[in-house]
């Protein structure tokens, strides 16, 4: 007999990223941390973004046989730093433990060693053919492998490295190619990504290289988060102290005194002869002022103010755009909207799409339990 229920089916799992960590002798501990605390920033701007839909992304620092470390306890014990320094717990398992689904991409993650020399790189890479054999099974079954300087040798030893891009430190490439002529090894980038391989000359580069696993694992979204976390901004940077000079900013001057006092009536109509009397000149005089020194109106310059305290606020704020508008100075949403795509190149509700840090507020309502019985 037909039923008339309609069969349930459960979503398909968000997507999700886990990176086993190897400890190889001599490795050098502190860039596993540093990309553990990468994946760790991650994973918390992945959870205010998305709440309860937030990809899986997980961790685990791995014996250099393979196994994982039987308790915090005992690894530091065997750790090849001292107690003090040894890692948390969380720094072991972040998260949960990998998946067995699809949707979880499985790396590796292999640190730079240290070593004094070639030889040394050469003599560490001897006895590691049970991690050897591991990684070239976990390339064979669809995984992704990244290294970080020297270890670039222990992942051309796979034997599944011929005619990719590796990068390795410059004192290391002569003799790397000695080793590995079927390997391509890169001199004019810092890091490669070129799944499934991924490799980064030094610890600079391994923000890179997380979010180059995250985009390829999870999508664009949440590695271009990671990446304005991540990287120093140089123009950031420097239009701040640009700005900083332009101003000319002195504890009396009369352009400080009429941005301190706009900054306090940022909601207020917008009066420039009291602007003015807040800065002790006439009008026409402030008015030269900020054309002088900033090239814009006072008008101008609290536009640029308010749709900056609506840009914070539609970041991490669930309010909606004619309350920001309001709180921003503006009693017609319509125009608030005009303002803001003329100072920051798109809508409010396009903004929050792409730079929230809070999920919308049905996200946050949703309990997770229900995605097995929804409809």
């Amino acid at each position: 007999m037909p039923s008339n229920h309609t069969p349930v089916t459960a979503p398909a799992p968000p997507p999700g990223l886990h990176v086993d960590i190897p400890l190889l002798p001599q490795v050098k501990l502190g860039s596993a941390l540093m990309l553990i605390d990468l994946l760790r920033t991650a994973r918390m701007l992945a959870q205010l973004r998305l709440g309860a839909l937030a990809p899986s992304i997980s961790w685990r620092l791995l014996t250099a046989e393979g196994g994982t470390w039987p308790s915090p306890a005992q690894a530091a014990a065997t750790c090849p730093v001292p107690a003090a320094m040894a890692p948390h717990a969380e720094d072991y398992l972040g998260g949960a433990p990998p998946a067995a689904n699809g949707a979880v991409q499985h790396a590796v993650f292999l640190p730079a060693m240290h070593a004094t020399d070639i030889p040394s790189v050469r003599a560490l890479l001897r006895g590691q053919g049970r991690l050897v054999a591991a990684l070239r099974q976990a390339l064979d079954a669809g995984g992704l492998l990244a290294c970080q300087g020297n270890s670039a040798w222990v992942a051309a030893a796979t034997g599944r490295a011929a005619g990719r891009a590796l990068v390795l430190p410059w004192f290391y490439a002569s003799a790397f190619h000695d080793d590995y002529p079927e390997v391509v090894p890169v001199a004019d980038r810092a890091w490669v990504a070129e799944p499934p391989w991924f490799s980064a000359a030094g610890g600079a580069q391994l923000g890179a290289l997380v979010c180059a696993l995250l985009e390829h694992s999870i999508g664009p979204g949440l590695a271009q988060l990671c990446r304005m976390a991540f990287e120093f901004d140089p123009q950031r940077s420097q239009a701040a102290i640009q700005a900083n000079a332009q101003i000319r900013k002195t504890r009396d001057s009369t352009l400080s005194r009429a941005i301190d006092w706009l900054e306090q009536h940022l909601d207020a109509p917008y009066d420039l002869a009291s602007v003015a009397a807040a800065a002790a000149v006439s009008p026409r005089t402030l008015l030269r002022h900020f054309r002088q020194e900033l090239g814009r109106s006072p008008l101008d310059q609290l536009h640029r103010m308010r749709c900056a305290r609506a840009r914070v606020m539609l970041e991490i704020t669930l309010e909606s755009i004619p309350t920001i508008a309001q709180a921003c100075g503006y009693s017609d949403p319509h125009a608030f909207r005009r303002v803001f795509a003329r100072h920051s190149g798109c809508t409010p509700s396009a903004y929050r799409e792409a730079h929230a840090l809070r999920a919308p507020r049905a996200r946050w309502r949703l309990d997770p339990a229900q995605w097995d019985n929804r409809p």
